[in-house]
Order: structure tokens, then sequence, then C-alpha cells
């Protein structure tokens, strides 16, 4: 006997697909990176990884090395750049494992000669410049001395500039002044590694926001994070139907519990829903463990029996409430918590609104104790 699911989240790996293919068009002289960090955004990075190379995608992006090193060792054999060092991480680990390394500062440069030499080949690094985003990144006042010592490593064989790359702070708001003189410094610390000899084999920019907004930051690559997932990266820029996207995760949870309760009963700790009215209360058995944000109890919105609910109450550890009302629901009827909206669920963006938070966060907190079930598989992935 099949046991039926207490929640999961579906990740239909067709709408991936189709997102990695509508962002191609939109850079079309680019190469695409899929960025799969935090686990492709709580998506899963192996499948989404597997899909979006179907799709056309010949980079595949992490934070972390040690997310880098995860693919490899899943026969993931595409260029894959991994940006989040510290000091004494794996370096000469990526180095053996074919990655791209970034690169923000002369610490990270030496600690990759030390594994190139260690590993008895050259690193591949790209220099990362900080144009004004105040993260990671080399500082303009920084770069000769920078690129200076990558041309020396480049000179002794222990380092090959693959690229050069920045990132944007406000590409999600169009028109904002910052984008311009991003785009502007970038340009100029471009000019002056190239002068010094720096041939780079991809120089790249553009995130989400900018691959569907700004042409001109394109360059020789796009990484394309959330909206590969089919999330608008603000809804500044449009909806995803707007944007051609589409959701690839669906949250859902099996109703645990259904029961009529009188009125001036209070639900969940502290009270802070009492009925108003003799009604019913369905059981949610998802809660904040499971990526469900807390501050979004009394808010939150849930697909039950046809009917858009709220959530009623506060969101627990485990479990949450909804008021059904008059509703007939039984045990083991679906709950959506968001999707691609197209039944009427809610989607990611507008938990997103009800949180208080971005609809990013909402798909990449969803904990790794609610299954993801793969739809649409390709079986050449």
């Amino acid at each position: 006997m099949s046991q039926t699911l207490r929640a999961r989240a579906e990740i239909d790996l067709a709408a991936v697909r189709a997102n990695v293919r509508a962002l191609r068009a939109r850079a079309p002289r680019a190469a695409l990176m899929a960025v799969v960090k935090s686990d492709g955004y709580g998506h899963g990075a192996v499948p989404c990884a597997r899909a979006a190379v179907q799709a056309g995608a010949t980079w595949l992006g992490t934070a972390t090395p040690h997310e880098a090193l995860a693919l490899r060792a899943a026969g993931l054999q595409e260029r894959i750049l991994c940006w989040l060092w510290t000091p004494g991480g794996p370096w000469r680990e990526g180095v053996e494992a074919d990655l791209d390394l970034g690169v923000s500062a002369l610490w990270a440069l030496e600690e990759a000669r030390a594994a190139a030499r260690e590993a008895g080949r050259a690193a591949r690094v790209h220099l990362k410049a900080d144009t004004g985003l105040g993260r990671n990144g080399c500082q303009p006042a920084d770069w000769a001395e920078l690129v200076a010592a990558a041309r020396a490593a480049e000179a002794e064989g222990t380092v090959k500039v693959a690229g050069l790359w920045s990132h944007f702070a406000c590409a999600d708001e169009p028109g904002h002044p910052s984008i311009a003189a991003q785009l502007d410094v970038f340009g100029d610390m471009l000019t002056y590694a190239e002068k010094a000899g720096i041939e780079p084999e991809v120089r790249h920019m553009a995130n989400s926001p900018a691959t569907l907004t700004l042409p001109e930051s394109h360059f020789d690559l796009v990484r394309t994070g959330i909206a590969m997932y089919g999330i608008s990266p603000s809804p500044e820029l449009g909806t995803p139907e707007e944007l051609g996207l589409w959701p690839a995760m669906t949250l859902a949870a099996s109703v645990a519990l259904v029961k009529r309760v009188p009125a001036g009963h209070g639900v969940s700790y502290g009270h802070h829903y009492v009925t108003a009215q003799e009604t019913t209360l369905g059981l949610i058995p998802l809660g904040y463990a499971d990526g469900v944000p807390r501050h979004a109890s009394d808010r939150g919105p849930v697909l039950v029996g046809g009917e858009r609910r709220r959530i009623a109450g506060r969101v627990a550890m485990d479990q949450f409430v909804v008021d059904l009302g008059g509703e007939k629901v039984q045990e083991g009827a679906d709950a959506l918590l968001f999707g691609p909206g197209r039944r009427g669920e809610p989607t990611a963006e507008d938990w997103a609104e009800a949180a208080g938070t971005i609809a990013y966060e909402i798909v990449t907190r969803i904990g790794t104790r609610v299954p993801r079930v793969y739809l649409n598989v390709d079986p050449d992935e």
C-alpha cells in the first residue's frame, strides 16, 4: 500500500527547461549560467542543473565550493563557477575538480596559486570587481594590485584568468541610478585589466533582472538564478506570466485533521485568533520547521477545498490551522500553499507579501523534511 505524503514540494522540470529557453532568448548572444546555489533555490540543485543544461545552459553557478563539488560528484561536467570562498577553503579540491574560482582579493588569489602548485595544474579564476554593491569583489582602488598579481600568476603558469565579473545592487529596480553607474565602473575596470594583458574568456555582470531588462549588461555570459525557477525577480519587473516564466515549485500538504469547534474558541499559540462563531478548522501539517514563515501568521494564504483561506492564528513549528467556515473538507485533501497560480492557488509572491519578504526567500527556505517530487523528468537528463 502506497503512503500519502504529509507534504511535498512538486518541482516541474519542464518549467525549468522552458524558463531557461525563455531566458536564453532574452540574451541570444551570451552564454547562460544556471545558478543552482542553495540546493537550486530550494528546488534541488542536481535535477535542476541537469534540466537547465538540457535546455541550453553551458555554465552552472554556486555560492560555495562544496555546492560546486557536489555537482561534480553527481556527474555534471559543465563549467561551474563558485564564488563564496573563505580562507582555508577546499581550493586544491576545486582546482582538481576543474572548477572556476571566484577571486575578490589578493589572499584568495594566493590560495588559488598555492592550490595550483599542489595540484600540478593551473587554477582557473574569475576576478570579481566591486562596482558598487559593497559585498564581495575588489574595490576599484585595489584593482590594479589584484590585476598585476593575477598577471604574474599567469606568467608563472599557476593561474588562468578565465573571467572578469561583477554584480548589480539594484537591477531589480528599473531606472535606479546605480545601474548605469555600476556599468560605467565595470567598463573602466574591464578596460584596465585588458590593457594590462588580461584576456578573459568571459565577462559577466547580468543577474536575472538584468538578463530580463538590461541587454547592455549581457556581455559574454548571463547568470540566471531566481528567474530560472519561474519567479519574478521583483514585482516592479512584472509577474512571472508577464515575463514569460513558469513557476516550477508547488508546495502542498495533506489536511491532517478536520473538526468542529464552538464560537469563542482560541486557535494555536497565544490565541491570536478566536473563532467568531461555530466553525470548522483544518489542520495543515507544515510549520516553520518546514520553512513556512512564522511572520505569515494570520496572513498566509492557502487553497483548501477549492477556496482560498488564510492561516488562523500562529504558525507553529510543525503545523498551522485554517478556518474552513462551513465547508466540508475531508482529511487527506490537498492544501496548496503556493504554486504557479493557474488553479487558483496562491503564488510565492503572495506568500512574500504576507510575510513581508521576497519570493526568493519563500522558495529557498522550504526545508529538507519536505520531500521534493519531480515532475516531467526527462530520461536523458
